[in-house]
């Protein structure tokens, strides 16, 4: 019984056109956001931590996240960020400030190093609107000074900025969400610059 199943099972699945459809590969794309131009700190500039940046609702997942005419969210099973989105936005965040000039150093959380002043943020969307032509990218961010007393909030704002696709498919839609989350980078970066 066991002979002829290992017999038969190759053939319907041969004649389901399983056999024949090809192996798509998962393509992974890296979430960078290169500045613009990197600046040199200041002579007696802070230290700032940048902590783990949360996930939103359904952000977990790093496949390509479309919306939708109708609302809904799609999520694309062979184009996907190399790092769960939330990670990479860290990551751009504390990247992106290092190279603003503002501050002496920017660490990662567990640092031994004491932050005068902590980034902590939650990722709200990244993700395409095919329809529109446009991609999508909200932060929220907080600031808080680290004072020896109590710490302070000295910022809190949510960004959200759109850019335009840069053309069809993966490509394109991995340049819009990158282009968009560059757009909030740089209004974070001009917020924390004034407040600090």
């Amino acid at each position: 019984m066991i002979q002829r199943r290992a017999v038969i099972l190759p053939l319907l699945l041969a004649g389901c056109g399983l056999a024949e459809r090809p192996y798509a590969e998962r393509r992974q794309w890296p979430l960078l956001v290169p500045r613009p131009a990197v600046l040199a700190a200041r002579v007696g500039a802070k230290v700032l931590e940048v902590r783990t940046v949360r996930a939103g609702p359904g952000l977990e997942a790093r496949g390509f996240q479309a919306l939708g005419p109708d609302g809904s969210i799609a999520t694309e099973f062979y184009e996907e960020w190399s790092v769960p989105p939330a990670q990479g936005v860290e990551e751009a965040v504390r990247t992106w400030l290092g190279g603003a000039g503002v501050f002496a150093a920017v660490l990662a959380p567990g640092s031994r190093v004491a932050a005068d002043y902590v980034i902590e943020g939650d990722l709200g969307a990244i993700w395409t609107e095919p329809a529109a032509g446009v991609a999508h990218a909200a932060l929220g961010v907080t600031l808080i000074a680290m004072q020896a007393e109590q710490p302070r909030v000295v910022m809190q704002r949510r960004y959200r900025e759109t850019a335009a696709l840069a053309g069809a498919g993966a490509v394109g839609a991995a340049q819009g969400m990158l282009a968009a989350l560059a757009l909030v980078l740089a209004r974070v970066e001009g917020d924390v610059r004034q407040a600090v």
